[in-house]
């Protein structure tokens, strides 16, 4: 090959338009064609490494030991015979020692017999044997002495490579790396122009800070929007003119700092611009250098004033009730649990349920909001610490310590005369009823929250017969202390098997024999022996278990009933239903699964619940109950003449029975208006066909006067108490036996 060939060879590379143009790919391909017309060679390639290649590289020099990279082939190989030839391995699975890669760095280029050096190879030794390879020359594509690729010829002869060719060789491959260079230069130049545009079309704020010169080398639009600051106040000027810097000048060292030691900036900051108005900015620094070695701080920042406003209203409307503007229990109670001492004051206003329904809630709103400003007035003029509504209707106020026990009582008395005063509602006077409890905060701090403690000393409170308020005390401190250890001895007592059901028997009043029984727990405790229910009911009330204890008792006793009925003994079951298992909203499917269980006869089930927990909903309750009475169960009313007794109310409900309360029994034999109120629950209940049931019956002379008046049935101590099973057994056996 002539030096003219040679040189037309090379002015066609450098001419081609492929070249000029930065495609790398279709020059690759020319440089193969050129070179396999030239060259006595059975295949030409150019292959482009991947950029993890250099980092797996750049190991020490003596160690040996195989370096994994992937490669992937810029143009097919080109032959004689055929005009691609594909690879018979996956192309991205090389293995080439480090051997090769050394000595293309030291020498540029490799002339070798690939079966004398298998270790300088670049293809699998199978296609150098399939294609009798007998030479290779393998030249370096460099940048900057950067080895980006390989320039490979392999040749069916085991003539050595002239200079010329290996020169000639050694000049496509420097084209090839300019081509490619080319095209990086390309890329880089289209990159910062779209990160250019990028950033100027962006709504943050994007900055460029010289830290050098401390000046602003770049600024976005975003930054006038957001400022008002025009950009040629800001680009190539001083730092300090920054809204962030003019306001607090002292943050530059705090900046420079932080990027000194390649920590990024990270913050929010409010801010005064020149016009005087404020904004909140989030800002983001972040130091970079050049490659020329200068140091850079790329800023981004954006104006979150809108957050800020949207988490400060979000916050007050966390920590403040919404209808009185006081703080509320989820911001309270961390400050009660923090403080050391003090005075809590908890403050509810008795019988407020019952004026809300009655008079509406609106009515009931503007009595609270009444109360609320009576006690922030309060709370103003004793210097409080905090005051907030921490319940539909109880309200706190924590004073300091600064008063002895003498000044805090006539404080209270303050307070209490304070409250009670009338309220005009709606043109209505109102005179609300307090109830204040008083808990030294430093006597039980180490030992119970103060509220707890409070909470306790409100049921005290609201019991007094003339003053309605209570300071916490050694007695009720000792009640709670027990009260404690019962709530945490509930925690094991069910799975202890220490709770048991004792029965009831219920007396039909007509056919004098027993017809059903109630089923009421008892706590057989290792330490404090058999527990009624109102030693430890309530507290699983408050400590969430009454649910758990709840369903125990309905499993129990539909247990129980099945293995009566199983033995054709006809009896109903009664089983006292919580307000909390209720509207738990799992009852009905318990019920359900319960009653498929034990194969239990429709209508033998009773469930009773009172009839205040029926109305803490109404439209879920009778929905409820209706349901229940789909599946065969029936309801009972407890504890009536109580609470609503409202005709309009047992209406809504499918009631099969109602229970009145033993109160109105008991003095039945000698107080006319307990007779008189007994004779018009059973004729109300007689007009809608429904069961009533008397409780507490303890007397011949109670039993005559039910019977008298047609009361379906009774239950009390003159049948029996509640007993264990057997000896209900007994008492069935009995009954059976005189009918």
């Amino acid at each position: 090959m002539t030096q003219e060939q040679y040189r037309h060879l090379l002015e066609l590379i450098v001419n081609s338009s492929a070249k000029q143009q930065g495609n790398f790919a279709k020059t690759s391909e020319l440089v193969c064609k050129l070179l396999l017309q030239q060259f006595d060679v059975c295949a030409v390639s150019v292959w482009l490494f991947d950029e993890e290649f250099d980092n797996q590289n750049s190991v020490e020099p003596n160690e040996k030991q195989f370096v994994f990279c992937s490669k992937r082939p810029i143009s097919s190989y080109f032959s004689a015979n055929v005009t691609h030839t594909h690879l018979s391995r996956n192309e991205q699975n090389w293995s080439i020692t480090f051997d090769f890669f050394k000595q293309l760095r030291q020498h540029r280029y490799l002339s070798e017999n690939p079966h004398v050096k298998p270790e300088y190879q670049i293809l699998e030794h199978e296609f150098y044997v399939q294609n009798n390879v007998q030479n290779t020359l393998n030249v370096a594509i460099r940048i900057n002495g950067h080895i980006e690729g390989v320039l490979a010829l392999d040749s069916t002869s085991p003539a050595p490579w002239t200079h010329e060719e290996i020169q000639l060789v050694i000049q496509c491959a420097d084209q090839l790396a300019l081509t490619l260079a080319t095209r990086y230069s390309y890329d880089k130049s289209e990159q910062i122009t779209l990160l250019r545009n990028a950033a100027e079309h962006s709504d943050q704020v994007v900055m460029i800070v010289n830290l050098d010169t401390l000046k602003v080398d770049y600024v976005n639009d975003a930054h006038q929007k957001v400022t008002g600051l025009l950009r040629s106040e800001i680009e190539h000027h001083s730092v300090m003119n920054l809204d962030v810097l003019r306001n607090h000048p002292d943050m530059l060292s705090v900046f420079t700092t932080q990027l000194e030691q390649q920590k990024s900036v990270i913050g929010d900051i409010k801010i005064n611009r020149k016009d005087g108005t404020e904004y909140w900015l989030h800002y983001h620094i972040t130091k970079f250098t050049t490659e020329q070695g200068n140091d850079y701080a790329l800023v981004s920042s954006q104006d979150i004033s809108s957050e800020f406003e949207h988490k400060a209203e979000l916050e007050k409307l966390a920590w403040h009730c919404r209808l009185t503007g006081l703080h509320n229990r989820a911001f309270f109670t961390p400050k009660i649990d923090q403080a050391k001492d003090g005075v809590l004051l908890l403050i509810d206003l008795m019988g407020f349920k019952r004026f809300n329904d009655t008079n509406g809630h609106e009515s009931g709103d503007l009595l609270l909001i009444e109360v609320a400003r009576r006690l922030k007035h309060f709370a103003a003029n004793h210097h409080a610490i905090d005051v907030a509504r921490v319940g539909s209707d109880e309200f706190c106020i924590l004073l300091a310590s600064q008063y002895s026990e003498y000044e805090l009582e006539n404080i209270v008395n303050k307070l209490m005369t304070n409250l009670s005063a009338f309220a005009l509602i709606n043109r209505q006077k109102v005179e609300p009823k307090p109830a204040i409890a008083i808990v030294d905060i430093a006597t039980v701090k180490d030992k119970f929250s103060p509220l707890s403690c409070a909470d306790i000393t409100l049921q005290h409170a609201k019991k007094q017969s003339f003053e309605h308020y209570q300071f916490f005390n050694q007695q009720i401190l000792a009640q709670f202390i027990n009260n404690a250890d019962i709530e945490n001895d509930l925690k094991s007592a069910i799975n202890g098997r220490q709770f048991e059901l004792y029965y009831q028997p219920l007396m039909d009043l007509q056919q004098h024999q027993f017809i059903g029984a109630e089923a009421l727990i008892r706590w057989n405790h290792p330490k404090k022996g058999v527990l009624y229910p109102g030693a430890f009911i309530e507290i699983a009330e408050q400590c969430g278990m009454i649910n758990s204890l709840g369903e125990w008792v309905l499993e129990n006793a539909c247990k129980q009933l099945h293995l009566w009925q199983h033995k054709n003994v006809n009896i109903t079951m009664h089983v006292n239903v919580a307000a909390r298992q209720f509207f738990s909203g799992t009852l009905f499917e318990q019920v359900w699964q319960l009653l498929n269980r034990y194969r239990i006869k429709p209508r033998s089930l009773i469930l009773e619940i009172t009839e205040t927990e029926l109305m803490g909903d109404i439209h879920y309750a009778s929905h409820l109950c209706q349901e229940l009475a789909d599946l065969g169960v029936d309801i009972a009313i407890d504890d009536f003449g109580t609470g609503y007794s409202s005709m309009k109310y047992l209406k809504q409900f499918p009631i099969n029975k109602l229970k009145i309360d033993r109160s109105f029994i008991m003095d039945i034999g000698s107080s006319k208006e307990s007779q008189e109120i007994v004779s018009a629950i059973i004729a109300m209940a007689k007009a809608l066909n429904i069961s009533i049931t008397a409780e507490g019956v303890e007397t011949v002379e109670q039993e005559q006067f039910l019977a008298g008046m047609i009361c379906d049935h009774a239950q009390g101590f003159l049948y029996s108490p509640a007993v264990r099973v057997n000896d209900f057994n007994t008492l069935m056996i009995s009954s059976m036996a005189k009918h």
